[in-house]
């Protein structure tokens, strides 16, 4: 697992069209042809926060902005601004146990298959040494 982040922190805008209050992705620790691992700190006034836990909508969130993340370094590296993407489908996802405020999360993304402008990912998110949530999402880049 890599522990420094290749790009971090304001650096993270180069690749995610998200902007402040919805930017779920902090780090993004490694990339390959085949995935990429992503990190969020998450902090106690997150917009997904609510009674000291990171809700659902926001572990979903993260992972959408980890594909993004996945997909905008490519774009970066060849001078593109990062392209908006939409979630088409989430399957065979389980969320297990809510993250806390003050904790980072770790999420691990697999390429299942492309065709076109989708993309079928694969996800596995840790808070710490636990595996909290993971599943499969489908993700259309708009052109």
């Amino acid at each position: 697992m890599q522990t420094a982040p290749i790009v971090e922190g304001e650096g993270i805008f180069r690749l995610i069209p998200q902007r402040p209050p919805i930017v779920m992705v902090d780090a993004l620790f490694s990339v390959s042809e085949s995935g990429a691992e992503t990190g969020l700190f998450i902090s106690s006034d997150n917009i997904f926060v609510s009674g000291g836990c990171l809700m659902e909508p926001g572990i979903i969130e993260h992972v959408a902005q980890s594909a993004a993340a996945f997909a905008g370094y490519s774009q970066y590296l060849s001078g593109e601004e990062p392209k908006l993407g939409y979630i088409a489908e989430i399957k065979k996802f389980s969320i297990g146990k809510l993250p806390l405020a003050g904790q980072h999360l770790r999420t691990r993304l697999e390429v299942l298959g492309q065709a076109g402008n989708m993309s079928l990912l694969s996800a596995v998110v840790s808070a710490g040494e636990e595996e909290i949530a993971g599943g499969q999402m489908k993700i259309f880049i708009k052109e």
